[in-house]
């Protein structure tokens, strides 16, 4: 086999962690495929030679490919206002995973945590993930970077305090789903007291309908009024997980119309994420 060959077929073996990667940088599925795809064609064009550790190399090229992204849509002079949330890694069935959906929880994180993520600076964003996540050395993350490794370490250290200030979803799967049905239940009923009961004092609902058109709502009253409206005794709620942890999807015409996805702290929901645009939410189950 030509090194080529082997390089390849080492990528084909670790695309689901080298998507995963591409995605806690970017926070966008589309765009983590392509900088895999991308990393595929600098190898087919041109691969490594004389190689010792060949996964490293994998992870460098596809964090190059990243930063570059990253650096490219800061220098575009127009942003889309409003709130805008980062594609969840990973939506399937509430149920046990497959083992491919197996090997990308493994190198998930909770909505939260991405969230924070997406706020970096892009050389913080790659060194806390290359380092934290990845177990890259700070000396081959500051040789991307084209920094020091002490001033890596510190671009590291300042996400990680950054990242402290996300929400720590309950370990449980089940315990997060008995919150999730509660709220749900309570908001059929349109039981407002029930519901605020539900949601812990420093709740934040954010939700993202495309086209920059979002909206972000604090504490539990104002968010409780908002969920009474797509929560209602005629919607098809149907239980999925999202990155792991509970979530639900609504159903128009049996077809996803819309996504939440909770993270639940000490028995209460901390942060709800609303994902609102259709084309967008059933490109998350095809």
């Amino acid at each position: 086999m030509s090194e080529r060959e082997q390089a390849l077929q080492r990528l084909h073996d670790q695309r689901p962690r080298l998507r995963a990667l591409a995605h806690h940088m970017l926070g966008s599925a589309s765009d983590a495929e392509d900088a895999v795809q991308e990393t595929w064609l600098r190898v087919h064009r041109s691969p490594p030679r004389t190689v010792g550790n060949l996964d490293a190399w994998l992870t460098t090229a596809v964090a190059h490919t990243c930063l570059d992204l990253l650096r490219t849509r800061r220098s575009r002079p127009e942003q889309p206002s409003g709130t805008q949330l980062p594609d969840p890694l990973l939506v399937a069935a509430d149920g046990p995973a497959a083992p491919e959906e197996q090997a990308l929880l493994a190198d998930s994180v909770g909505l939260a945590m991405q969230m924070v993520l997406s706020q970096l600076e892009p050389a913080q964003r790659i060194a806390f993930v290359l380092h934290d996540s990845f177990a890259v050395p700070f000396d081959h993350i500051a040789a991307l970077l084209d920094r020091t490794p002490a001033a890596t370490r510190q671009l590291a250290s300042r996400a990680r305090r950054r990242l402290r200030a996300a929400p720590t979803p309950d370990g449980e799967l089940a315990d997060q789903r008995a919150v999730v049905e509660a709220f749900f239940a309570a908001a059929r009923r349109g039981d407002f007291e029930a519901l605020v009961a539900q949601l812990a004092p420093e709740i934040a609902l954010r939700a993202d309908a495309g086209a920059g058109v979002g909206w972000e709502i604090h504490g539990p009253r104002d968010t409780a009024t908002r969920a009474l409206l797509f929560a209602r005794p005629s919607s098809d709620v149907r239980p999925v997980l999202v990155n792991g942890a509970a979530g639900a999807v609504i159903m128009f015409d049996g077809q996803p119309g819309v996504l939440l996805a909770f993270t639940v702290t000490n028995g209460r929901i901390a942060e709800i994420y609303v994902y609102a645009d259709r084309e967008r939410v059933a490109a998350f189950f095809r």
